[in-house]
């Protein structure tokens, strides 16, 4: 079977979300093929996984959890990745892959999967076997060598990092790499206008890893696509929706999920609590929760009061306490405090920024004093 997405990134998430929704479809024919892993980190976890899907047919997903009052308790095996590939020691084989095979790339690189690295240089370009360091690097070089071979034909490009309009940020980092490089024109044409880059948003709690190589997740899962002229879809499925408002999907997520979760995870770095502690023991301690509600409810929900999207965001925040509460998942909270400082900067400050542009004034004092705490400050008013 032909393998004509390429996913970057070997996350617990990724193959609970990206890849089983591709599996699920393909078992129906509505996925446009199988899928190549590729590991992009050193990280040790990440080598397990690629080892475990290199020699595995299938992993599984055990998801649990309640919906639509009906508790989900069961196992799906994921049969959908024909290669797991790392680009240490399977760079030659990648090239390859995007040159000949690549229609569709989704990544989940991490919160500094868009950094990049001073030691890349067009020097990359003259050896094939030579291998970046970032993210945007390795992407760069690979779509180069499609476009020397195939300089009609783009790829479809889903990044599914937590980064506000993730396709056009990844594109304008790429275009400014190939430009700092002095890349010829014809190919940033070609980046430009063959390879679609699409915004979309992930939202789904994958709560911990199954090993070697798996997942548990919740039932809820959303991949809101933002509709563009000549994309490909890797698959059709019931819970990938096509959007001219991603915004709306977006701001829901990330002002009262990911908030949420990082608001928890301040006052459990702050309080110095059990390393063990879950969302879900979080929730039930009464003090915990209390704050977390008066933040939803006082700071959060005004401002999409004053947006008009009252009734919606009422909506959101009580499907998000039902999956906080949910007595299956182990989520644990030091899994959220990582990176903790940049997850506040993209998910507590623009909230606080946008709650200052309104025409009515919102207090917000607990979340103005989290971001003090951090050091972060706040655009000023003119």
């Amino acid at each position: 079977m032909s393998t004509p997405i390429l996913q970057f990134g070997t996350s617990r998430f990724l193959l609970a979300h990206v890849a089983l929704f591709v599996s699920e479809a393909l078992e129906r024919g509505e996925a446009i093929g199988g899928i190549s892993v590729v590991q992009t980190t050193t990280n040790e976890s990440s080598r397990a996984r690629i080892a475990a899907l290199s020699h595995a047919e299938h992993y599984p997903v055990h998801i649990r959890g309640r919906e639509a009052g009906e508790v989900v308790d069961r196992v799906v095996e994921c049969r959908v990745v024909r290669n797991a590939w790392s680009t240490d020691t399977d760079w030659a084989a990648i090239r390859r892959a995007v040159i000949d095979d690549a229609r569709v790339i989704v990544s989940n690189t991490g919160d500094a999967g868009y950094q990049l690295d001073e030691r890349d240089s067009a020097d990359l370009l003259a050896n094939d076997a030579l291998v970046p360091h970032s993210y945007p690097a390795k992407l760069l070089v690979l779509l180069n060598a499609r476009w020397r071979e195939r300089p009609h034909h783009g790829v479809s490009v889903y990044p599914c990092e937590l980064v506000d309009r993730n396709g056009d940020t990844l594109r304008d980092i790429v275009l400014g790499v190939a430009r700092q490089w002095s890349l010829p024109e014809p190919f940033i044409g070609y980046l430009r206008e063959q390879c679609v880059w699409v915004n979309s948003l992930v939202d789904r709690i994958v709560s911990a890893p199954i090993h070697p190589v798996g997942a548990v997740a919740e039932p809820y899962a959303l991949w809101a696509i933002e509709r563009r002229a000549g994309m490909e879809l890797p698959c059709t499925h019931e819970q990938i929706v096509l959007t001219d408002e991603l915004r709306r999907y977006a701001q829901l997520k990330l002002f009262f999920l990911n908030l949420g979760h990082t608001w928890l995870a301040d006052q459990w770095l702050s309080e110095r609590r059990s390393a063990q502690e879950t969302v879900l023991e979080a929730m039930n301690a009464p003090r915990v929760r209390g704050e977390l509600e008066a933040v939803w409810h006082d700071e959060v929900l005004p401002v999409f009061g004053a947006m008009g999207l009252q009734s919606e965001a009422h909506a959101y925040v009580a499907s998000v306490r039902e999956r906080f509460l949910n007595p299956f998942l182990a989520h644990r909270i030091s899994d959220i405090a990582a990176n903790h400082r940049e997850k506040i900067r993209r998910r507590i400050q623009p909230l606080v920024e946008l709650a200052d542009s309104l025409s009515s004034p919102i207090a917000q004092p607990r979340l103005r004093k989290l971001l003090a705490a951090n050091d972060l400050p706040l655009a000023s008013k003119e």
